[in-house]
């Protein structure tokens, strides 16, 4: 039997079905997280019609009940994701996007905490760490309720990588990337390790021992991976989509998963009044505390940089 709509909180509300917000619909379904999801868009004629495909699907899973339509369908919800916004136009600069983007948020929150306010928001699109930085402002809601995704991904693509590089299973992989999603990221090389023994000093039979520049090529390749994607299919969905489920599963059922998502730093690591990534516990309440990780001088030095860098940005759009 279907649960009542809210009843079981384990209703899901997906604002934007672009490729990113439906591939992480499709995840959702097959995990059995969730009894109901609904699906919000501008165009709602897409929205209706990617929950017809979704529906035709439910047969094959756990029982889900699938819809397409507006806020007030968010009522009972308590966790939402927001994974609208626009793509960069050809000759349109960072900031260009940044500041329509920004646009889209401060409209589209409001809209989810008028009628959901006891709901978590979880802000996928990018730029995501200035973008959840705004949503969190609007929403004025308890302090780590609302979130961005962050270096999920980037985290799951350095494991990824480093799991193929030392023939393990990624699962027993312990790496992060912390910082802005983007440019200024860094990867933690001084606490990764795979299965409690660090990288400086894990080595195969077969003599894959701690190489730096090896290591380095590693953190190049999944910091720049969205753009190899993009050269050959456009857009990056299914692994965030993946990554989103992630956070929803952590939330719905209370699990304190620690993941990479970008919150509102308040002191950490000595950043404050910017929304930036670092290992967090990710419960009912949403982000429930920002794990301090003890990093290196040149580490700690790299974050503090990335962090100026979002704060300029985020002053550049006359929100700071």
């Amino acid at each position: 039997m279907i649960d009542q709509p809210g009843e079981s909180g384990k209703k899901v509300g997906i604002v934007g079905a672009g490729m990113v917000g439906t591939s992480c619909a499709y995840a959702l379904m097959q995990r059995g997280v969730a009894t109901e999801i609904v699906l919000i868009d501008s165009d709602s004629a897409r929205a209706e019609g990617e929950a017809m495909d979704l529906n035709h699907g439910v047969p094959f899973v756990q029982p889900c009940r699938i819809t397409a339509g507006d806020y007030t369908e968010l009522a009972g919800a308590q966790i939402v994701v927001i994974t609208a916004g626009s793509n960069q136009r050809p000759g349109e600069t960072r900031l260009d996007l940044l500041q329509r983007n920004a646009t889209v948020i401060r409209s589209i929150v409001p809209q989810i905490i008028a009628v959901a306010p006891d709901a978590v928001i979880v802000v996928a699109t990018n730029p995501v760490d200035i973008l959840a930085h705004i949503a969190s402002d609007c929403a004025g809601v308890q302090h780590g309720r609302v979130f961005g995704s962050g270096t999920i991904l980037d985290t799951a693509r350095l494991r990824y990588l480093l799991a193929t590089r030392y023939a393990v299973d990624p699962r027993s992989v312990h790496a992060y990337i912390i910082g802005e999603h983007g440019d200024s990221s860094l990867p933690v090389w001084s606490l990764a390790n795979i299965a409690g023994v660090n990288l400086h000093d894990f080595a195969r039979v077969g003599g894959q021992g701690y190489n730096a520049q090896a290591l380095q090529v590693i953190f190049e390749q999944a910091r720049d991976a969205a753009y190899e994607i993009i050269k050959r299919k456009r857009a990056t969905y299914y692994a965030i989509g993946l990554g989103l489920v992630a956070i929803i599963e952590a939330v719905l059922r209370d699990q304190h998963t620690v993941l990479t998502v970008s919150s509102p730093m308040t002191g950490q690591q000595g950043i404050s009044d910017i929304s930036i990534s670092l290992p967090s516990i990710i419960g009912r309440n949403g982000v429930e505390e920002v794990l301090h990780l003890v990093l290196g001088d040149d580490e700690l030095s790299r974050f503090q940089h990335s962090a100026a860098l979002l704060k300029e940005r985020y002053r550049q759009i006359g929100v700071a």
